[in-house]
């Protein structure tokens, strides 16, 4: 492999900043970013990607080759999760191989934003569409979880629990996350190109300062989640970055079979071997109770998300430009 492009990556301000916010902890210094402004980040990213994927959406139409990503991407969210559930219960529950079916099966928005980040700096070109598969990633795996809960769990007292699909479609398909980036490339679309003049200098003139303090603040909160880690074994922890590296090959394969090309492929890639520490965890929390919350969000958060922002992603371009992609 290529060790400049990883080099190139972690040189990266935004990557930069995600490890200045790692070494705050573990230095121990009192280094914070205020409680309401994460969120506000992590808001303004989905619209300012969404709002762009809209709009190249809008200039490129919709054919025959955005169809099959977007039906890829769909695929991919659905099996992910169920192949990952029988691994996981190879030494797991069915309650927490679930949930970390689940978590894996969805999509990480901010590493895929890194990702599109790092694509631009190399002068690689991606499609706009690559944000709906983002979008309509992020939910099936939260279904495909409940739905193994449903089938593999032991039922209490061997009565049937109480279940409201109601309730898991919608947190699913509605929460916030999921809502704003979806309404986002709606608007993008509906737009085009006068919107995409007025908002430009908001979405893209301050993107890379706002990612940029998001990933100082994700580097905060991993370091902290390091922890936790000791609660996962080896086997969780090999889990946390085999997975993601064999979905990777799996979306990279597809890219190839469907003639993605190179920075869709890496988007694809990226999407599939990424794990949702966001929307998932949330919803896991509602509807699958008894898996325990810091399993699966320190898995995603301290160990896959680094692991695919700083390694994954150049080591999966290195994959598909081998592959002739």
């Amino acid at each position: 492999m290529d060790g400049s492009l990883i080099l190139f990556n972690i040189l990266n301000p935004p990557v930069l900043f995600f490890f200045l916010g790692m070494l705050a902890v573990f230095c121990k210094s009192d280094l914070e970013i205020p409680q309401p402004l994460p969120k506000l980040f992590s808001l303004y990213l989905l619209l300012a990607i969404g709002f762009k994927g809209g709009y190249e959406l809008a200039e490129s139409g919709i054919n025959t080759q955005i169809a099959l990503t977007l039906i890829a991407a769909i695929v991919m969210a659905l099996v992910v999760p169920f192949y990952s559930f029988f691994i996981l219960r190879l030494k797991l529950d069915a309650y927490n191989a679930a949930a970390i079916a689940a978590t894996y099966g969805s999509i990480s928005a901010v590493t895929f934003i890194t990702a599109s980040s790092f694509l631009e700096k190399l002068h690689i070109e991606y499609g706009g569409h690559m944000v709906a598969a983002l979008a309509l990633m992020e939910s099936p795996a939260i279904i495909i979880g409940i739905v193994l809960v449903r089938v593999f769990a032991p039922s209490k007292n061997g009565e049937s629990e109480p279940f409201s699909w109601g309730k898991v479609l919608h947190e699913s398909f509605l929460n916030g996350s999921v809502f704003l980036l979806v309404g986002s490339v709606i608007v993008g679309l509906l737009t085009g190109e006068k919107g995409w003049e007025k908002l430009q200098p908001f979405t893209q003139g301050i993107f890379y300062g706002v990612l940029t303090f998001f990933l100082l603040d994700m580097g905060l909160v991993a370091a902290k989640r390091i922890r936790e880690l000791k609660k996962t074994g080896s086997f969780l922890i090999g889990f946390s970055v085999c997975i993601p590296v064999a979905n990777a090959i799996l979306g990279i394969i597809i890219g190839k079979l469907l003639g993605f090309g190179e920075g869709n492929t890496l988007l694809f890639a990226v999407l599939s071997a990424s794990a949702s520490y966001i929307a998932v965890p949330a919803a896991m929390r509602m509807t699958v109770p008894e898996a325990n919350p810091s399993i699966y969000v320190s898995m995603a958060l301290a160990l896959t998300f680094p692991f695919n922002i700083i390694v994954g992603i150049p080591l999966y371009l290195e994959i598909i430009k081998h592959m002739g992609v």
